[in-house]
């Protein structure tokens, strides 16, 4: 269940004093890869860093990391033991959520980290994250239509819930172009960036732009993130040059976005597979115009495997990726470990959506086992493209079928 306030994580952290400094990042899209970013960066400049993000991607754990490394299983459960147990004693009934991030925070002082990257769960002003207290930096990324009914039927109303987490007295980096009123409103101190201005605004950055072969969302999502790490090391480092840390950029490496992964263990093809978590308008359509540009060229048609959250805004999803003589596979993914509230679209209701696009190729729905969806999807695809989104939580099915074969 998703209870959005602060009263119950606080409860449950109120004998716990954080030891360390934050830097805490919401937005619609782009958290992920901002928050990957900003945690290699700074541990490349010798800054103790832990990092918590979710949804988590196989194991509930590997939301934490500490120096990069996912925190071990073992150290994960015992703390997660101490703080069930705590909000059982005090009554507090948290939601899991809040009982992760409460693990998460007390993992940071175990570890003695100097610096946490905290991702914002949901909205901003009322998430669980938002009981950080010594923030160094608050980071916007690109805000979109998504969680609606928690957070607001427009834009405007989404980017107030969102922005409302920054402490006024913090330095704030957007990539977001919220409109100046609002940010008025907010009372954010707030520095806008962009790649159209990247020469301007961090002339390094605009060279490395120049080597690496980079989509404009991951520019404007490094972007972002440098001007963060200049912020925070400007009080942590003073002495460090935070473009000098920049090569360490291209090391990064964020799983189920644009990534190509081999699934011959599971089956026999030799060509990769694109494995991405787009799940809503905003972030569908930067997959729709990669594939357009990176896949189509040479094959014409694409064949992809799909699954989506209930809920989730079907048709801005579908008709940014899908185009005439695409096949198409539906499939739903597994129960999520640690967050029961979170429901696949039903297959059968799924493809229908697919089937009300004109001029589609053939469309199957799979329940239940997610392997036959691959199985066929390899077969109508005969060697052209496949892509499999919709979901991060498709993206972890992935993975697990991979790592169990």
């Amino acid at each position: 269940m998703i209870e959005l306030g602060l009263s119950r994580v606080a409860r449950l952290l109120q004998q716990t004093p954080l030891t360390w400094k934050a830097i805490h990042i919401a937005g619609t899209n782009g958290k992920g890869s901002i928050s990957a970013y900003l945690s290699h960066l700074l541990a490349a400049g010798e800054v103790r860093c832990g990092r918590f993000t979710s949804p988590h991607l196989i194991d509930r754990w590997d939301c934490i990391t500490i120096g990069e490394r996912v925190v071990q299983e073992s150290l994960f459960r015992q703390i997660e033991s101490q703080v069930k147990q705590r909000d059982q004693n005090l009554g507090i009934g948290a939601s899991e959520f809040e009982l992760l991030t409460a693990t998460a925070f007390e993992i940071f002082n175990h570890e003695r980290v100097e610096v946490g990257v905290v991702e914002v769960g949901m909205g901003g002003r009322l998430d669980a994250t938002n009981i950080l207290t010594d923030v160094l930096v608050s980071v916007i990324a690109k805000i979109g239509m998504d969680h609606q009914a928690f957070l607001g039927s427009t834009i405007e109303e989404i980017a107030l819930e969102k922005g409302g987490f920054s402490n006024r007295a913090c330095p704030a980096s957007l990539t977001t172009p919220m409109r100046l009123p609002r940010i008025q409103e907010l009372g954010l101190n707030a520095t806008f960036v962009c790649p159209d201005k990247v020469e301007e605004q961090l002339p390094p950055l605009a060279q490395l732009f120049q080597k690496l072969d980079l989509e404009p969302h991951q520019q404007e999502n490094m972007c972002c993130a440098v001007t963060a790490l200049r912020l925070a090391l400007s009080k942590i480092r003073p002495h460090v040059d935070a473009f000098s840390l920049l090569p360490h950029l291209s090391d990064v490496k964020w799983p189920g976005r644009l990534e190509s992964v081999n699934l011959q263990p599971l089956i026999q093809r030799t060509e990769p597979v694109l494995l991405d978590g787009a799940h809503n308008p905003q972030s569908a359509e930067v997959l729709g115009r990669y594939v357009d540009r990176k896949l189509r060229p040479q094959s014409g048609t694409v064949t992809w495997v799909v699954a989506a959250s209930s809920g989730k805004d079907l048709a801005g999803v579908l008709c940014s990726i899908i185009r005439p003589g695409d096949n198409v596979a539906t499939v739903e993914f597994g129960p999520v470990d640690g967050m029961p509230w979170v429901k696949p679209t039903s297959a059968v209701e799924l493809a229908s959506a697919v089937q009300s696009l004109s001029e589609i190729g053939q469309v199957e729905s799979f329940e239940g086992d997610l392997l036959p969806a691959i199985k066929w999807a390899s077969k109508v695809a005969h060697g052209r493209p496949i892509v499999i989104a919709g979901s991060l939580y498709l993206v972890s099915d992935v993975y697990r079928l991979l790592r169990d074969a």
